[in-house]
């Protein structure tokens, strides 16, 4: 297992804990699954990762900053909307969940601690860890015993080598005053998420792979018992290659997206269909069918933030990324040549009706953060046209952070409302329900039959025999 650290001071030697007899009857504990899990942070990624880890048997703590988001769960009741989510929390919270309003008692009673904070993103790229170092600031004023810190949320290179570095200087027995140094007993792994919003519990159950980032085998051995009812892949690397991984994995994806939507554009211009070149590019195994969806864009919390945070990662060591600075350029493009497509269509868009389906970033979530549908939004809005809005599972967030403004937008309880007396219809996230609409009902809801598809939903051949005049991505 090769090992290189940039910061010598940060450097581990593995396998220090190998002897520790508390260690081994941590494994012990893990091993006859009378171990808790403690959770810190029940977000996107931690809540579902608990639930998760329910489903494999496991006795979980969950623990988070929000008094809000701890009463919203101990009412049984989820923040935030994840397909499959709220069945799985009425099944346990109670039993194998439970919702824990103090992070130190969570600590104090659990063997492996699962870090789920969020990595916010400060305006030049770079990740702010602060959270992440709080909750490392909590685990030194808690250690009672053994314990396996490992980091989930999305990190750069040598956050675990931080967090240990955090524990271990503030770990300290205080008595009467005194602080005395006490060696800490602890290790820390990186184990990254790979969950596709929408899709998240769906991708915890059925992983294509395990990353486990270590530095002991007692680390090793206790994240490989807890994952070995999952039939996936095991890849056990170093820390900084674990959280490297993730990464790359999220620019890559990201880099296909804004590749095939790079030739949308070309195959406009030239008269070629971009879904048959995704469909031919994508046999070859080398390259593979996935993220070949040409649209308006990928959004979310995860794909934008992690481009910029690797971005800034390389930038601190003295690195370019020229390729993924082309790949963020690429794809805020899409909403503005989106809205040309509008332009064309209409002509005139101010004080013209517009039915807006999809708001959320992708199907499957209420996450609008960074959505692509929202930019173009916003953008029709300070061009003066009223907009209908519809999606099946934003709208409750947005009612609150994005009210109804009088003579400009309006939520919609149905997709058929958003068409009435519309002069366009856009259709900006693929919602599978989209697919079965009514087509008949919806042209003759509109004032004018234009539907502009930012997803390729439908086939343009059957929209035009449909009576409507239609238009999509690259073809």
């Amino acid at each position: 297992m090769a090992t290189a650290v940039r910061n010598s001071t940060l450097a581990f030697h593995a396998g220090h804990l190998r002897t520790n007899p508390r260690a081994g009857s941590a494994l012990e504990r893990v091993r006859n699954r009378t171990a808790n899990i403690a959770i810190l942070g029940l977000g996107h990624v931690g809540l579902p990762t608990a639930l998760n880890f329910c489903e494999m048997g496991w006795q979980v703590l969950g623990a988070d900053s929000s008094p809000e988001i701890l009463e919203i769960l101990r009412r049984g009741d989820v923040p935030f909307y994840e397909r499959g989510l709220q069945e799985l929390l009425t099944k346990h919270l109670g039993l194998k969940f439970h919702v824990v309003d103090d992070l130190g008692a969570a600590i104090r009673q659990a063997t492996v601690l699962f870090i789920c904070v969020g990595t916010p993103q400060r305006e030049n790229g770079e990740a702010n860890l602060s959270q992440v170092e709080s909750v490392a600031r909590s685990i030194a004023s808690n250690l009672n015993d053994y314990k396996l810190v490992v980091g989930k949320s999305t990190v750069p290179a040598i956050t675990a080598q931080w967090v240990r570095r955090t524990i271990q200087r503030y770990s300290h027995a205080h008595d009467n005053g005194a602080i005395e140094f006490v060696e800490p007993e602890f290790d820390v792994a990186s184990s990254p998420e790979f969950l596709r919003e929408g899709a998240a519990l769906h991708d915890l159950l059925h992983p294509d792979r395990i990353v486990c980032g270590i530095e002991s085998d007692v680390a090793r051995d206790i994240l490989q018992e807890i994952y070995k009812t999952t039939n996936a892949p095991i890849l056990v690397t170093e820390t900084s290659t674990a959280e490297l991984i993730k990464h790359a994995a999220n620019s890559f994806l990201s880099m296909k997206i804004s590749f095939i939507n790079m030739v949308a554009d070309l195959c406009e211009a030239v008269g070629a269909d971009v879904d048959k070149v995704a469909d031919g590019i994508g046999m070859d195994p080398r390259i593979g069918p996935g993220f070949l969806k040409a649209g308006i864009g990928f959004g979310g919390y995860c794909f934008p933030k992690d481009l910029r945070a690797f971005i800034h990662l390389a930038e601190d060591y003295g690195l370019e990324f020229p390729l993924l600075r082309e790949v963020i350029n690429i794809n805020e493009l899409r909403a503005e040549s989106f809205l040309k497509k509008v332009r064309r269509a209409l002509w005139v868009v101010q004080g013209k009706t517009i039915g807006v389906l999809g708001l959320a970033f992708k199907p499957g979530t209420d996450d609008t953060r960074e959505s692509p549908s929202m930019r173009i939004v916003h953008a029709l809005l300070e061009q003066g046209a009223i907009l209908q809005l519809h999606d099946p599972k934003a709208i409750p967030n947005l009612r609150t952070n994005f009210p109804e403004r009088e003579h400009e937008f309006v939520y919609c309880d149905d997709p058929y409302q958003a068409a009435r007396r519309a002069h366009a219809l856009l259709l900006l996230t693929d919602w599978p329900e989209y697919k079965s609409l009514d087509l008949d009902r919806i042209r003759n809801f509109m004032e004018v039959p234009v539907v502009v598809d930012g997803r390729n939903i439908f086939e343009p051949t059957s929209m035009e025999n449909a009576g409507f005049e239609y238009y999509s991505i690259g073809r």
